[in-house]
């Protein structure tokens, strides 16, 4: 199990990981930050990131803030974190 510290900014062009945001990976979303579309999003961006299923990734804090942190069950934490920012050009435009 892996705990990340994720900062996200909703309204975004395109769905991407653009670097370190105050220790946090900042991550850009296309959803808005209305009803939980923006938080939604999250959980499908990085399921599909790492080819597990959306029950796999709970948002455990931060559901009403840009800060969150997301546990994600089946991968430790550094292979999650090495990964997000080794690979953000290719996470552009997930659906």
């Amino acid at each position: 199990m892996a705990i990340l510290r994720l900062h996200v900014v909703p309204n975004a062009k395109v769905d991407s990981v653009v670097g370190i945001h105050s220790g946090a990976i900042k991550i850009k979303l296309r959803a808005p930050a209305v009803e939980g579309k923006a938080n939604a999003a999250l959980v499908r961006f990085v399921a599909e990131h790492f080819k597990l299923p959306r029950s796999s990734i709970v948002l455990q804090r931060g559901h009403a803030s840009r800060d969150k942190l997301v546990r994600i069950v089946g991968l430790n934490q550094e292979d999650l974190q090495r990964s997000l920012l080794k690979n953000r050009s290719e996470l552009r435009a997930i659906r």
